[in-house]
């Protein structure tokens, strides 16, 4: 990682932004480019490198994990590296029977599940902070297999008690931490978002696989973000296949 002592530094203006959220996840991504020079910003670290046979530039930033790190570090990379595509990969929990594991989830609508509003209209509340996500400027065949579903997020891990009633209430059939607010923050900035999640363990009403089990989770993990990294070139290309705007 880089040294403490190191100052900080805004990221620079970049075409593609890709925002990592977890920690373990963002140090997937920094053993794929070991020997790229690291910064520091308010949010975590950063990192500029090419990928693809055409070496697209892209900007790396480790944004934090659960909803206030994700919104913050949006909204920063907005101000500072005035992106046309804010990418995020990471991973997500998938409900048991409902996905597979290893599934990569392209999201196309979140959902804050974890608001429990007491005196008002908990529909209304759950509805302000729920956003569709426009990938219509996306060609319609998609690079790599995915799922496109909508994704839930809260501050908290998926509960094995919870499975019924978000899989009836929302159709929910996988959970993360930060998309919801990803999500939110990059449509009321009118940004392009790409959100590209792999299904690292499942919950069931029995509990999770890797609840307990730090280290079989950051295997999932380390497999996925590396898939996740070498597919990527593939979809900025189709992103920006009508040009860049």
């Amino acid at each position: 990682m880089a040294p403490k002592d190191q100052p900080m530094n805004p990221p620079p203006p970049a075409a593609v932004v890709v925002v990592v959220s977890a920690n373990v996840e963002w140090r997937a991504v920094r053993r794929r480019f070991p020997n790229v020079v690291v910064q520091l910003c308010p949010f975590g670290e950063w990192l500029v490198t090419t990928i693809g046979e055409d070496a697209r530039t892209v900007l790396f930033v480790h944004g934090g994990w659960g909803k206030i790190a994700a919104a913050a570090s949006t909204q920063y990379v907005i101000d500072h590296c005035d992106p046309l595509l804010i990418v995020n990969l990471g991973t997500c929990g998938g409900f048991e029977g409902q996905v597979e594991r290893g599934t990569v989830i392209l999201v196309q609508r979140t959902i804050v599940y974890d608001i429990d509003e007491q005196m008002g209209d908990q529909d209304e509340h759950l509805a302000h902070y729920s956003t569709e996500i426009d990938l219509d400027w996306l060609p319609p065949a998609d690079p790599h297999d995915v799922v496109r579903s909508l994704m839930i997020s809260g501050d908290r891990d998926l509960a094995p008690d919870d499975l019924a009633r978000l899989s009836h209430q929302f159709g929910a059939i996988v959970g993360d931490w930060e998309s919801g607010s990803i999500a939110w923050v990059a449509k009321r900035n009118n940004r392009r978002i790409l959100i590209l999640r792999g299904v690292s363990d499942l919950v069931g009403h029995s509990g999770g696989e890797v609840y307990g089990d730090v280290r079989r989770f950051e295997n999932r993990v380390e497999a996925i973000m590396g898939r996740l990294i070498r597919q990527l070139p593939d979809w900025l290309d189709r992103a920006f296949e009508s040009g860049p705007t």
